[in-house]
């Protein structure tokens, strides 16, 4: 009898020990490679809604850079707090003639805020912007996600190039967005990770 109860309470601390260990590789996992987040606003419908959430692959952002059109999670410049872009005057924060064009350079310090938006401009791109959509190169892109600006001064803006190792963002709501045209450009190292799914609600659970 007290060989049988030694052996029943030496699996129930085996099995304690394998659930422990499944739920620590479980937290890990989601905290090193897989990440939810909720999204705050109406910056990028109609891709995404206020309240829906999403999830992020944050492995594959320590494995290659993102590319056009991903939608991305990340820190913004600071000069998203403060309404400042990293060359004063220029950009959607200021007026005069500066303004007509979008934040070249951020601000030298990252937000601790955590923002979401699509990846319009690579390191090296020159970026204008015509009645809200991304001219990259001299090209209009086609953006069949992207809403209607609404003809406001951050639709048509002149040209920039985005400095080595950044990224140019906008929201694909493009009359009501808070993006690299008012603060600049994203450095690489400040970009969280490349959302790859929604899951809820029911009726937008997919692949991005």
């Amino acid at each position: 009898m007290r060989a049988r109860a030694k052996s029943t309470s030496g699996s129930l601390l085996e099995l304690v020990f394998i659930v422990a260990i499944a739920l620590g590789l479980a937290l890990a996992i989601q905290a090193l490679v897989v990440k939810p987040y909720r999204i705050p606003s109406g910056s990028m419908e109609p891709t995404l809604a206020v309240g829906e959430r999403i999830l992020v692959n944050r492995i594959g952002n320590h494995f290659g850079a993102p590319g056009i059109d991903d939608i991305v999670v990340f820190h913004p410049p600071h000069g998203a707090d403060i309404s400042e872009c990293g060359i004063a005057g220029q950009g959607q924060f200021y007026s005069g003639a500066e303004s007509r064009y979008p934040c070249s350079r951020p601000t030298p310090t990252r937000s601790n805020q955590n923002f979401i938006k699509r990846v319009v401009g690579l390191p090296g791109d020159r970026v204008a912007v015509r009645d809200g959509h991304v001219v990259r190169n001299g090209v209009e892109q086609k953006e069949p996600f992207a809403r209607p600006c609404g003809g406001g001064s951050d639709c048509n803006l002149k040209q920039i190039t985005v400095p080595a190792g950044e990224f140019f963002m906008m929201g694909d709501n493009r009359g009501d967005s808070d993006d690299s045209r008012y603060w600049g450009p994203v450095p690489r190292g400040w970009i969280i990770g490349g959302a790859f799914a929604s899951y809820w609600p029911p009726k937008h659970v997919g692949l991005l």
